[in-house]
């Protein structure tokens, strides 16, 4: 997708509340692999589904934004013998994840329990994990496919994550994993292509800077505030 359509697709999705659903989202991306401390950022789709497309647009991005960390590493459930370097990543590259690494999945549809298992294990390892999925929205139905009922997810269950993991399809589990998650509301091809496009595109967006106003409004906030009672 070029950015002509990118531009339109956006002009088009103003005012639904999905521009800003994919913006916290992106942000949050963008922020976990820029931040001090922060490691590669691992890719990973299903066993039916792999996100190649997400990849190529990221490393695009990464490029273009000058955060180079936005470039993936893409993780297969199946690398074959003798693949090229960059395609012979597989799953157990998520157990060994720790912290200041990004875990992104992406997930049409069902997630299988070895998937699960081991992004359970990267976040238990101190990563970071995003989902970009086909599920619906926290509150309802949602999404591309139905932009006006949209909510972003961004609560932590627990802090190591759930202690099973036993969902029908998996998603609601992932849900329970993510420290951050964009619901696309369906996992059918076109909708679900035009969030990753979206999302690739947000990330590489520097975040807006504030103006000098609106520092000193902060600033005088502070200097005014009451002082903090301690525990001591």
């Amino acid at each position: 997708m070029d950015a002509v359509r990118v531009s339109a697709l956006r002009e088009r999705l103003a005012g639904t509340g999905w521009l800003e659903a994919v913006g916290g989202f992106a942000g949050a991306l963008r922020r976990s692999v820029s931040r001090r401390g922060a490691g590669e950022l691992l890719l990973v789709g299903t066993e039916a589904y792999e996100p190649w497309h997400l990849a190529a647009h990221l490393d695009d991005e990464a490029a273009w934004s000058d955060v180079p960390r936005l470039a993936p590493t893409l993780l297969r459930h199946g690398p074959t013998a003798g693949a090229p370097a960059h395609l012979a990543h597989g799953l157990g590259r998520l157990s060994g994840a720790r912290r200041g690494a990004t875990v992104l999945v992406v997930a049409p549809r069902a997630v299988g329990a070895p998937l699960l298992e081991r992004v359970l294990d990267a976040r238990r390892g101190g990563a970071t994990v995003l989902a970009l999925d086909g599920g619906a929205a926290a509150g309802g139905p949602g999404g591309l496919a139905n932009p006006s009922g949209l909510a972003r997810l961004d609560d932590l269950r627990g802090l190591d994550g759930p202690d099973r993991l036993d969902g029908p399809d998996g998603l609601d589990d992932l849900r329970a994993l993510a420290h951050e998650r964009l619901a696309v509301g369906t996992g059918a091809e076109e909708p679900f292509d035009l969030a990753q496009h979206l999302v690739s595109a947000a990330a590489a967006q520097p975040p807006p800077r504030r103006s000098a106003l609106g520092r000193l409004a902060d600033l005088a906030a502070r200097l005014t505030a009451p002082p903090a009672i301690g525990r001591w």
